[in-house]
């Protein structure tokens, strides 16, 4: 366990406990009491930073009116942007779901038997134990249940839900390893919770299962096609992006510029080709390329160069996204550029971070 501290400017500065598990190592002491540490500090209404099996999540207990104002502080994010719950606990019957909602559709109760825990955000009719700043007023919470044993173990100890946006700033990049979270949030929270990095790399799929037809308003790790096999017909929400504050969101991860590095992103139609017009484009500036793992580099000059993944596997692409783009703007570029991967399965949800995180750029779309 390490102590850090920073100047956080305009938040309340406070020391920010660094607790290390291993998750393949579970039955080793110091994790059984990082984990133990960390729930009482959910217990006591602080906020710990965790990793689910998407990307790390800033938690506070849902419960709690000042917890969850807390998570908008540090995160400096509006109030118009609803934030996700998450619970622990057998699926059926589960108690802290039965706190959170009124009611759940049967086509829900099917989704959660397939795909819970795990990387699906179902909104449902909120209670009124649901502080209004976590849906932000609106009638539906978003819950989902994580499959990532550390996550899981962790809302079972604090023994309440746990409310838990990604743990960075509003609209910059999303963490995937506790040091992603260090950056951004050092001073700002209590503990860092660090169990390695996370392992699809893209936030939950949000569903509104209440409509006919269902609709995705954010495409993650769990696809449409495997939504619709289980649920029923199903839609997804065109990617949209508006320069105006909403009075309030339908989702969270809608809306705005999201998932964004400080360089500007240029995306390219996914041809190797591309991606070198694109760099030449540039060259004036110190230039980043999200380059897909056996694609040539000639004609990219002295751009800098992170290794993507292999372009038929897009779970790597997924994976390995926001750590990519965090490392180029580690490096200082001006400009990175992206391959957009094929609109399919899980490539889906990198074309939708990529657009949020490229929007205001040239057509809006970021594209070249």
């Amino acid at each position: 366990m390490l102590w850090h501290s920073s100047e956080s400017g305009d938040n309340e500065s406070m020391n920010t406990l660094w607790l290390s598990v291993d998750r393949n190592q579970r039955e080793r002491p110091s994790g059984e009491d990082a984990i133990a540490r960390a729930a009482s500090i959910l217990r006591a209404g602080g906020l710990v930073a965790f990793p689910t099996e998407t990307v790390y999540g800033l938690g506070g207990n849902a419960l709690e009116a000042s917890s969850v104002a807390r998570i908008f502080a540090a995160k400096r994010r509006p109030s118009w942007d609803p934030i996700i719950v998450h619970i622990a606990g057998a699926s059926e019957d589960n108690q802290m779901l039965s706190a959170l909602v009124t009611e759940i559709p049967d086509a829900a109760r099917r989704l959660m038997a397939a795909f819970w825990p795990g990387p699906l955000t179902l909104l449902l009719p909120r209670s009124t134990a649901v502080p209004d700043a976590v849906t932000a007023g609106r009638p539906l919470v978003g819950i989902r249940m994580p499959a990532h044993r550390v996550a899981f173990e962790l809302i079972q100890q604090a023994g309440v839900p746990i409310a838990a946006p990604s743990a960075n700033l509003f609209s910059h990049t999303s963490p995937t390893t506790a040091e992603h979270v260090l950056h951004d949030l050092d001073g700002r929270i209590d503990a860092i919770l660090d169990a390695g990095p996370t392992q699809h790399g893209v936030e939950s799929t949000v569903l509104d299962p209440c409509r006919t037809p269902m609709l995705i308003y954010r495409p993650g790790a769990v696809t449409a096609e495997q939504i619709r096999a289980v649920g029923g017909e199903v839609e997804v929400q065109q990617t949209t992006v508006s320069s105006e504050a909403p009075a309030a969101l339908p989702s969270p991860g809608v809306g705005i510029r999201h998932y964004a590095p400080r360089a500007r992103v240029v995306l390219v139609e996914g041809l190797p080709a591309n991606v070198a017009a694109a760099a030449v484009e540039h060259a004036g500036r110190k230039v980043g390329v999200m380059l897909p793992s056996g694609w040539p580099s000639d004609g990219l000059g002295d751009a800098e160069l992170f290794e993507w993944g292999r372009w038929h596997v897009p779970d790597e692409l997924a994976a390995r996204l926001y750590a990519g783009l965090r490392d180029l703007d580690a490096q200082g570029c001006e400009v990175i550029v992206c391959p957009l991967p094929p609109p399919h399965g899980i490539g889906t949800a990198v074309r939708d971070r990529l657009q949020k995180a490229a929007w205001g750029e040239k057509d809006g779309s970021g594209r070249s």
